[in-house]
Parts: C-alpha cells; sequence; structure tokens
C-alpha cells in the first residue's frame, strides 16, 4: 500500500488533544481526515484547530463513508461495544482506547466480532510501544535480573476536586467504570506487566469503596501468578494523601524498578551495581503506538497492542474486580 491508511475519530475529547489526535496527523502512512462526537459544535471546533478536513454528523455516517479506511474510538468506554461492533459490520480496522470494554464479556464480543470480520483490531495500550519500557523488556530478555520471581505495583493518589464536588464523572461511574480510577489507570499497568512478563494464569482481588465520594470502587488489592511462574501483587488506592506510582521486579539476582506512569529515571541494581536510565517519552504519547499501526498496514509487521492481548488484560481486570 502507497496511499497512506484514512483514520478518522469517534470522539474527539480531551485524550485526542495531545497524546493520540496528533500522532495520527504525523505519523507516516496514516492519515485523520475526519472526526465526530456528540457535540458537533465542539468537533467542529476541534477540526478547525487541528484542521482536519470533515465533521461527520454521526459515527454511523462516520463508520460507513467510503473516505474513511478505519476507525479510532476514544470514547468512555460503555459505548465502545456497540461502536466497534458497527466498525466490524462496516469490514474496516479499527482501533480501540483502553479499556477495550467495561466487562470482559463485552472484550470478547468485540474481539469476535472483528476475527469474523477478518479485520485487525488495536486497542490504545500504547505503553508496549514506548522505547522506556521496551528498554525495560530489553533488560529482562537479557538476563540484566537473571530469572524475574516477583513483580509489585502500588499506584496512589489523594481524590480530585471533582471527586469531592460531587459533580458527575464517568470515570467514577461504576455503570460506566466499575472499578473507578483503576479501569481508567490500572489497565495500563497490568497490561504492561502482561507484556513484560507474559501473560496471568492466576488472579485474585478485594475491592472497597473506603471515601464514599462515587460508586465505583476507590481501593483495590491483587496479587497474581503468570504462566511464567513469576508472582505478583499490586494495590491502586485513590483515596490516599500522596501519589506513588512505583513498580518493582525482583530477579534471581537483581531488581528492576520504574513508574507506569511517571518519568522516572528506570533503575537496574545487580551485582555490576546501580544503572540509571533516563529515556523520554514522546511529546504525543501514542506517538509510536500509531506508528507501529502504519508499520502493520504497509510493511505486514506485527503490533504489540491487539484485540487479543486487550481481550486478556479485560480478563484480569475482571477477576480482580470479581474478588
Amino acid at each position: 500500500m502507497n496511499k497512506p491508511m484514512r483514520f478518522a475519530i469517534i470522539g474527539c475529547g480531551a485524550v485526542t488533544e495531545v497524546k493520540s489526535g496528533p500522532a495520527y496527523q504525523h505519523a507516516e502512512g496514516i492519515a485523520l481526515i475526519g472526526v465526530t462526537r456528540r457535540d458537533l459544535e465542539k468537533a467542529h471546533d476541534y477540526a478547525k484547530r487541528h484542521n482536519v478536513a470533515k465533521v461527520f454528523a454521526s459515527p454511523s455516517e462516520l463508520i460507513n463513508d467510503n473516505s474513511v479506511d478505519a476507525v479510532y474510538i476514544a470514547t468512555p468506554p460503555d459505548s465502545h461495544k456497540a461502536f466497534a461492533l458497527e466498525v466490524a459490520a462496516a469490514g474496516k480496522p479499527c482501533c480501540i482506547e483502553k479499556p477495550l470494554a467495561p466487562s470482559y464479556q463485552d472484550s470478547l464480543d468485540i474481539v469476535t466480532a472483528f476475527k469474523e470480520a477478518k479485520q485487525p483490531l488495536f486497542v490504545s495500550y500504547y505503553r508496549r510501544s514506548l522505547p522506556r519500557f521496551n528498554h525495560v523488556k530489553q533488560l529482562l530478555e537479557q538476563g540484566a535480573i537473571g530469572k524475574p520471581r516477583h513483580v509489585s505495583w502500588h499506584l496512589s493518589k489523594a481524590p480530585s476536586a471533582l471527586d469531592l464536588s460531587g459533580e458527575y464523572n464517568w470515570r467514577t461511574d461504576q455503570n460506566v467504570a466499575r472499578g473507578g480510577y483503576f479501569d481508567d489507570l490500572a489497565s495500563h499497568g497490568l497490561d504492561l506487566l502482561a507484556y513484560l512478563l507474559g501473560d496471568f494464569n492466576k488472579v485474585h482481588g478485594l475491592c472497597a469503596n473506603q471515601q464514599g465520594l462515587y460508586s465505583a470502587f476507590d481501593a483495590i488489592t491483587a496479587h497474581w501468578q503468570h504462566q511464567s511462574g513469576v508472582t505478583g501483587t499490586g494495590s491502586w488506592n485513590f483515596a490516599s494523601s500522596n501519589r506513588f506510582d512505583d513498580v518493582m521486579i525482583f530477579g534471581s539476582e537483581g531488581e528492576l524498578s520504574f513508574s507506569v506512569f511517571d518519568e522516572k529515571p528506570i533503575l537496574l541494581n545487580n551485582a555490576q551495581g546501580k544503572q540509571e536510565f533516563v529515556i523520554d517519552n514522546p511529546a504525543h504519547i501514542q506517538q509510536y503506538h500509531v506508528e507501529n499501526m502504519a508499520n502493520y498496514f504497509h510493511a505486514q509487521q506485527p503490533h504489540p497492542s491487539s484485540g487479543e492481548s486487550a481481550l486478556h488484560t479485560s480478563w484480569v481486570m475482571e477477576k480482580i474486580l470479581s474478588g
């Protein structure tokens, strides 16, 4: 294919302003040709500011327009399934924002639809494409800490002004995101750990709502085992006084530590001493994720974040939230 894949966005909201939208415009082999969202006035404003040629009147119009080769769904997760099934029925490739869907069953239905349509499905677990995490993967594969034995991740933050206000936030509405911020944030890290250490095998969780500020859970803990035998523990608390984001992988010959969201240095401690690696993220965080989609379409190179890999992450999350 010599022509760029022409993408259009359903839901050109906050995540598409800097994180993803410009990446679709700048990646060689990809073109962003249209957008839509529920508030069409905001869609026109987005298109004007980002120099996007077309605003579609509805998602269905966008999905079925012959000028659109592929669709990027960037809406809240409770709407992913309906839009995704329509894209699959139209016989077009699709990228969906994470998490794939609010439940494992909905995620499975989406993946099955694209399998039956024989169309590629990608999910925006873009950390699989970022250089800093691929450096962690390389260190693990090179045996920098020997054989990985255990991983621990703790993420916490204080309630936001929006949380305290009681105003509506879809991210903490249990009907949209049962795990609240866990769904939005922990999904990234759990998917990353599957990428670094292999698929999960056994998973157990404990969930609570400690603050009573919203309907979703705000405190979740879990323990698990990867198919490789590596054990793991995690805690995600959104009722704490301070922010922490720390991952530690313990190995037979050393340790690796890093942050999922913060651009802290990667720290390696082994028999050769302590090393620090500073690898900055790109200005548009989904840049390499989108470039890898271009490589898939134009060079038949596998993409690290597929519907299948995201489905596994949905299974892990559901196991944790089910207790």
